[in-house]
């Protein structure tokens, strides 16, 4: 199998998201394939999802530990001159799991497929365009220009780095790098064999599980939330966001928003920036 495999994790950040809209994600897209020309790993699947990411890359654990850290660098260096939020993944740590055979690698990547759906995001990971869920088994992919048919300017505006990447990958309409142009398709395709037995591990994956369970899940993505944030905030107490809240008015913008998005407490905490114990205080206290 050559060098070996790992997906990597993560850890969820608590009380901030990754990213703030389509803007956010499509930044995030890019920068996947800009640190994987620059750390020389081959990447077989990644979501990414508001609050953390996976990834199933194939390397030394040396190659993939830059990579995961180079991304982060990458994106956080983005995020800082967008959103001023420098530093937003100094502390974000990442989890390595090695994959030893064919067996644990379909799971691994049937695991990252399913996030959206345990999400309740979407039903199934085709529809979630943040990743590779719609580039396996699907002969449909859409037409694409070649990146090297654009400038330089243009390109690096795109990839927010100064990387050049390879003039053969694709990017789409909505000036995302398409992941086909670097997973190897084929050969994870190969793995599974057909797409009935893709389609088997994306059911039993633990994140399958998850959706089927009883408990409670957020219906509307962090995104949705946060866009109506502000006007909430506004519409109730004409203020531009929640720093400028009294503690009283905190309470009542996250009631609110556990209303009317059905969000539970971990959500809640996410979108607003106040820490989780204190997100439990505020709406217990009034």
């Amino acid at each position: 199998m050559g060098k070996p495999f790992y997906l990597i994790s993560t850890s969820h950040l608590e009380d901030k998201i990754w990213f703030q809209d389509e803007q956010d994600f499509i930044a995030g897209m890019n920068l996947v394939a800009v640190a994987a020309v620059v750390c020389g790993v081959t990447v077989l699947d990644f979501i990414l999802m508001s609050n953390h990411v996976h990834f199933v890359v194939q390397g030394t654990l040396e190659e993939v530990s830059r990579f995961i850290e180079c991304y982060k660098q990458l994106y956080s260096r983005y995020s800082g001159k967008r959103h001023g939020t420098y530093g937003l993944l100094r502390r974000n740590k990442a989890d390595f799991r090695t994959l030893d055979d064919n067996e644990s690698v379909c799971s691994a990547i049937a695991y990252v497929q399913m996030n959206c759906v345990a999400a309740n995001i979407c039903a199934h990971p085709s529809q979630y365009p943040w990743g590779c869920g719609s580039v396996f088994f699907n002969p449909c992919l859409p037409n694409c220009k070649l990146i090297g048919d654009i400038s330089l300017r243009s390109q690096y505006r795109i990839t927010h780095s100064r990387v050049r990447l390879p003039d053969n990958y694709t990017i789409t309409e909505k000036g995302v790098i398409s992941p086909a142009s670097y997973v190897p398709i084929s050969f994870v395709e190969s793995l599974f064999r057909t797409p009935n037995r893709f389609q088997y591990y994306l059911s039993k994956s633990s994140k399958a599980r998850k959706r089927l369970s009883n408990e409670a899940m957020p219906s509307f993505r962090d995104q949705i939330i946060l866009a109506g944030l502000s006007d909430l905030c506004y519409s109730l107490y004409k203020k531009n966001g929640m720093k400028e809240l009294s503690e009283v008015e905190k309470g009542e913008i996250l009631r609110q928003l556990r209303y009317r998005f059905s969000a539970d407490v971990a959500q809640l905490s996410r979108v607003t920036g106040i820490q989780y114990p204190d997100a439990c205080r505020l709406l217990d206290s009034f």
